[in-house]
């Protein structure tokens, strides 16, 4: 692997502080302590502002990343996420609960959410077809992913992509049958199912709390407009 220029650095200004503490061990000369210890007090200055330019770049992927779900859960996934909560069993989790939560009863919300259970196989049978509706808000989920480097979101955005391709297969040859059908008599793409919507509630539930703490004007906004979303589905 190629160094990158910083790690050069390190290693000139460290065999030039070994060099100097060489030449003091040799000649006895005590000046060439003091040349030795300015190397290493230019390492340490390199490695704190290297770190807070990290800090701050992460920081600002973050923020962007924020934008970025905003415009996607907020109205591009409406419905998705509008289903999944309506086709949940247990925990029991509303758009009404989660906008009155406080952080404490989001983040228990979070944690129960760990393992959830649906009401039937056949509640999940619309919540798998809007993740296929929302193929193309994946699609350009994925390219943002690429384009700012969110290497933590990419694998998960694949592993979804290959579901929805799964699915529009299925229906491409019996267009009359529920995938979930299928999914039931193949324990292995059941399992996948089951990840691709409990990740799915969660990752909301996660957006939620990062809203409530950070941006709660934000947060109530998009509550307000989910819940007038439910109540019309509702009816």
């Amino acid at each position: 692997m190629k160094p990158n220029k910083n790690t050069l650095y390190y290693l000139v200004l460290a065999a030039a502080s070994l060099a100097f503490l060489g030449l003091e061990l040799l000649t006895h000369v005590e000046f060439f302590l003091h040349l030795a210890a300015l190397p290493l007090e230019a390492l340490v200055v390199i490695f704190i502002i290297e770190r807070l330019l990290a800090r701050e770049e992460n920081t600002k992927r973050r923020r962007l990343l924020m934008y970025i779900k905003s415009t996607m859960f907020r109205s591009e996934m409406r419905n998705l996420f509008l289903a999944n909560f309506a086709a949940l069993k247990s925990p029991q989790i509303t758009m009404d609960g989660i906008r009155r939560a406080s952080l404490e009863d989001l983040r228990r919300m979070r944690r129960e959410a760990a393992e959830v259970e649906y009401k039937s196989p056949r509640a999940m049978e619309p919540v798998i077809q809007e993740y296929v509706k929302a193929k193309s808000v994946w699609l350009n989920f994925m390219n943002r992913a690429i384009e700012f480097n969110f290497e933590e979101i990419f694998d998960n955005v694949i592993y979804i992509l290959h579901f929805i391709s799964d699915v529009v297969t299925f229906k491409e040859h019996n267009p009359a049958k529920p995938f979930i059908a299928e999914a039931q008599g193949r324990e292995e793409m059941m399992t996948k199912v089951k990840k691709v919507l409990g990740d799915g509630i969660k990752a909301f539930l996660d957006y939620c709390l990062e809203l409530k703490e950070k941006q709660p004007e934000v947060f109530e906004e998009m509550m307000s407009d989910y819940q007038i979303s439910a109540h019309l589905r509702g009816r």
